[in-house]
């Protein structure tokens, strides 16, 4: 029994150091929540909706757009900024927010390019 004890403590440690370093590494991204195929130009030559609503084929606008390429054509949500752009990992806590402009808090897995989201809240100016 005093072996489970140790090792249930042992994991509990390691989970709190964990939560701790992603803690740590949070930051703020600003900018427009979008879809993988606008923000990275498979279909936009602007890195924007441009395109897409002149021709009125994927709605009218910008969040249309986002939940038409994610729908139908295979996007992912993404959060860009100039030329930076990065998948996200929680669509359940962004969806709703596309085509807008947000203050979103997270961590960045550099490798993958992806942010884990950890709140997400509209850019106030």
């Amino acid at each position: 029994m005093n072996r489970i004890a140790i090792w249930f403590a042992a994991g509990m440690l390691a989970l709190v150091i964990f939560a701790h370093g992603q803690e740590k590494s949070a930051r703020v991204f600003r900018g427009e929540i979008s879809d993988s195929q606008c923000a990275l130009n498979v279909h936009s030559l602007t890195r924007s909706h441009q395109e897409m609503l002149k021709s009125k084929s994927m709605g009218g606008t910008a969040a249309n757009c986002s939940v038409y390429c994610i729908e139908h054509l295979g996007g992912e949500l993404v959060i860009s900024s100039g030329k930076d752009v990065f998948k996200l990992d929680r669509p359940d806590l962004v969806h709703g927010f596309e085509g807008q402009k947000v203050k979103l808090t997270g961590v960045l897995d550099s490798k993958l390019s992806r942010i884990h989201v950890l709140k997400i809240e509209l850019e106030t100016q």
